[in-house]
């Protein structure tokens, strides 16, 4: 019923700025209702208590709104603190932490013990929705040995992995039941049976391409990735997987697996990425229901100028054989263009 004044205008209702915004939301709703988003949890948003509990709200939402949510996380600050209450020393070789047996127990430990069971309690606040899972179960991550390789010579970095396959049948019969699947980034070896610690930014890039997911998004501690950092802090809002592959080897080393497996997931049936600001509360709302966005978009080649590209069978993209190397072992603090951590 229309409420009018005595003057016979029609009252301004408080609640109409929200109306609106719902309004706003509508095409976007409806583009990716139904789809799956795989989101890589990182950066000050895993220690930030107001961050997380905005995460988990981000999370649930979309679920209720019809998408299909997937997370998948590390724990670097969590893991070196708890190396450093046990008294074992955090190494780290061109950028990646070596991992002793010793140092896996605690990784293995603090992923699937600790931060996974926080942040599975933050959604579950809102409903029986969150299931935690690591990448061993199920066989959902398969992982060989990775090596660095320092001044042309390779260097054994312990229990640091790297994809060479995903199982998806436990993920998916979870999204089939209406659940939000959580999955700590370490993997067992088919070759020697030990289980590996994986960056998060590549096991999110590799689980979100063999599921054949809309969308990966990347959390980080950076506004996305800058066009000319630091001469200028102008963020890049959308460039394609080529625009991307010429500018890697300008990066920082924090930024490179987040781009990396951005390339990797648009090139293998992902239609977008996106590395966005987990430092802004609802970010992931604001990238994905609102006209502006945030952050940096990426997109393959063939949707630069003709909307998404199809997207293969994601039976045909279970082995994850082309995997970017890590390029931190255990979403290690590695420094950002800014200075923050990944």
């Amino acid at each position: 019923m229309s409420i009018r004044t005595t003057s016979g205008s029609t009252r301004k209702h408080t609640a109409l700025p929200k109306a609106r915004t719902l309004v706003e939301a509508l095409p976007w709703l409806t583009r990716h209702h139904g789809k799956t988003v795989v989101i890589k949890f990182g950066g000050n948003a895993m220690v930030d208590d107001e961050l997380k509990a905005a995460f988990a709200q981000d999370v649930v939402f979309l679920r209720h709104a019809g998408l299909r949510p997937v997370v998948v996380h590390g724990g670097g600050p969590q893991i070196s603190a708890q190396l450093d209450r046990f008294g074992i020393a955090s190494e780290f070789k061109a950028g990646l932490r070596v991992t002793t047996p010793e140092a896996m127990d605690v990784v293995r430990m603090v992923l699937a013990g600790q931060v996974q069971r926080e942040l599975v309690g933050l959604l579950n606040r809102h409903g029986p929705l969150a299931v935690g899972l690591t990448g061993e179960d199920a066989h959902t991550m398969t992982a060989t040995r990775h090596y660095a390789h320092i001044d042309g010579e390779r260097v054994d970095l312990g229990r640091v992995g790297e994809i060479t396959a995903i199982d998806t049948g436990a993920v998916q019969a979870l999204l089939d039941n209406g659940r939000i699947p959580v999955v700590s980034s370490i993997a067992r070896s088919a070759e020697d049976g030990h289980v590996y610690n994986v960056n998060a930014d590549t096991a999110a890039a590799a689980l979100a391409a063999a599921l054949g997911a809309e969308t990966l998004m990347v959390l980080t501690d950076v506004e996305g990735l800058y066009a000319d950092w630091p001469h200028s802090d102008d963020v890049i809002s959308r460039l394609t997987a080529s625009e991307l592959e010429a500018l890697l080897p300008d990066l920082s080393s924090g930024m490179v697996p987040k781009m990396e497996g951005c390339l990797y997931a648009v090139r293998n049936g992902v239609a977008n990425a996106r590395v966005i600001d987990g430092r802004v509360q609802h970010s992931i709302l604001l990238e994905i229901f609102t006209d502006e966005g945030i952050g940096t978009m990426v997109v393959p080649d063939a949707a630069a100028g003709a909307g998404a590209a199809a997207v293969p069978d994601a039976a045909a993209r279970t082995d994850a054989a082309t995997v970017p190397d890590p390029a931190a072992g255990t979403d290690a603090d590695q420094p950002t263009p800014t200075g923050g951590t990944s």
